[in-house]
């Protein structure tokens, strides 16, 4: 039970530097008077990035056979450039400070999701139990990040992210280790981790769903910005938006189900287009933050179902892969198209186009994923059964 709640504890401590990186450094970029077409640049090259990092300290971690002591060092490397990176405003340190944080904060999250799942099957405890710490923890810091950006300017966030991470380290050193028994990331285990076809249309659907999502993660809070909100209003909207995932993920247990899992993809699709379509018509910033409400109904069941479908429809040897390939769409390869071109349709045609762009995306997801459910629709049931 010990190792139970440094985990959840440590969810919390992670999703929050997570909230910092991912939800603030498009507004402290914007701050620093980039515009749209540069932030995508930065965040879509933070992509690449990770598509190269988050398989390379997979294999680290194989090969030496530890989950917490890789933690512990990209930890200390993470905060000590996340310092560097919000105290900087030249644009050359700023992509410098972003592409060494692509490289040492986001492969944490593969593996603290390995975590998650490793700890919750042997405590027999859902894996939302879990989870939903990291929600908690990115709405809470989200809130603070906006007030703290408002009442003590755009700088202030380096020592918020240096005291978050020297709090995660020290919950890391007391957490006990995970021995890792999965296969190491190779290109012929990826090959044949893709060669089935149930799983690359999977991935494909993944793929479709993940680049609108990042997309509104990456530009919403310089839409609200420019609609004449605060970062006070930028932390409430990602407040909001992360608070509402923490009941769901909690109830993870009784919404779940097998066999079900393509049509929950394809319900969160539906509501993701109905919350970009509204927001490509809002004008008001506060009516536009309000709307992150709809969160609850997106994201959390979006991931819990597609993590458990990607856990079913795998062999037990191939799940640390799939984790990895799954973390690398979601926050690589689609990161990458959604910054580069929605900075580009944001700085061409501006916000209401892009968000009808990625309404329009959300709705060919959508399709996509009713059409794999009819034709996995008999597979799944039996396998519940």
């Amino acid at each position: 039970m010990q190792a139970l709640r440094l985990l959840r504890s440590f969810n919390f401590l992670y999703f929050a530097l997570l909230s910092m990186f991912i939800t603030f450094l498009p507004v402290y970029l914007d701050e620093q008077g980039l515009k749209p077409a540069q932030i995508g640049f930065i965040i879509g090259t933070g992509g690449f990035v990770t598509i190269i990092t988050q398989p390379l300290w997979g294999i680290i971690s194989d090969r030496t056979k530890t989950i917490r002591k890789i933690l512990l060092l990209l930890l200390v490397l993470s905060s000590i450039i996340g310092y560097a990176l919000y105290s900087s405003s030249h644009f050359i340190l700023l992509i410098l400070f972003a592409m060494l944080m692509y490289f040492f904060l986001m492969p944490i999250d593969p593996l603290t999701e390995s975590l998650n799942f490793s700890v919750s099957e042997a405590s027999n405890v859902s894996y939302g139990s879990i989870r939903t710490y990291g929600a908690l923890g990115y709405a809470v810091t989200s809130l603070l990040t906006g007030y703290v950006m408002s009442y003590f300017g755009a700088n202030s966030l380096a020592l918020l992210f240096a005291a978050i991470g020297a709090i995660s380290f020290a919950v890391s050193w007391l957490m006990p280790d995970v021995p890792v028994t999965g296969k190491p990331v190779t290109l012929s285990s990826l090959k044949q981790f893709i060669g089935n076809k149930e799983t690359l249309m999977f991935l494909v659907l993944i793929f479709v769903c993940s680049v609108p999502a990042r997309m509104n993660d990456t530009f919403l809070g310089i839409y609200i910005r420019e609609l004449g909100g605060s970062p006070e209003l930028v932390g409430q909207a990602f407040f909001l938006a992360a608070g509402s995932e923490i009941l769901v993920f909690a109830l993870s247990f009784w919404w779940l189900r097998k066999g079900k899992e393509m049509l929950l993809i394809s319900t969160s699709a539906a509501f993701f287009f109905i919350r970009f379509f509204i927001s490509a018509w809002i004008t008001d910033p506060h009516m536009l933050a309000y709307l992150q409400i709809l969160q609850l109904l997106t994201f959390p069941v979006f991931y819990s179902a597609a993590i458990q479908y990607l856990y079913r429809i795998v062999p037990v040897e191939w799940r640390a892969t799939g984790q990895t390939v799954l973390a690398l769409l979601f926050f690589g390869v689609s990161g990458i198209l959604a910054s580069y071109l929605g900075g580009s349709i944001y700085g061409l045609f501006g916000a209401k186009t892009l968000y009808l762009t990625i309404a329009g995306m959300s709705f060919a997801g959508m399709l996509f994923g009713l059409v794999l459910y009819r034709v996995y629709e008999k597979k799944g049931k039996a396998e519940a059964v």
